[in-house]
């Protein structure tokens, strides 16, 4: 899990394009990435012997554990997505899914 604790404002790395003006956005990427953040580690689902329901179990709890901390510091679970990058053939053997829990910050 990773929580970013570094703000950044997307508008100033955003360029609109118009026909009369497509140059690139030079937003420089280092002024963009976070490199203060929390990150919790998971364990991986599976081995050589296939599903790790222990790995599941705890994956869980941590999860669980993190989101009942945010919701008794004021913060709220406004909304979950979801996207999947499979295995894109004989050659790959790779695949990501990835779960976002939004949350906004309760005002006091």
């Amino acid at each position: 899990m990773i929580s970013a604790n570094a703000e950044r404002d997307y508008k100033e790395f955003t360029t609109t394009q118009s026909e009369d003006d497509n140059s690139r956005n030079k937003s420089d990427r280092s002024d963009i990435r976070v490199k203060d953040f929390d990150e919790t580690k998971l364990l991986n689902f599976y081995n050589l012997g296939g599903i790790r329901f222990q790995n599941i179990a705890a994956n869980d709890a941590l999860i669980t554990s993190k989101i009942n901390t945010m919701l008794a510091e004021g913060w709220d679970l406004a909304f979950v997505t979801s996207a999947v990058e499979s295995d894109a053939g004989e050659k790959d053997g790779q695949g990501i899914f990835i779960t976002r829990l939004v949350f906004k910050k309760l005002k006091q």
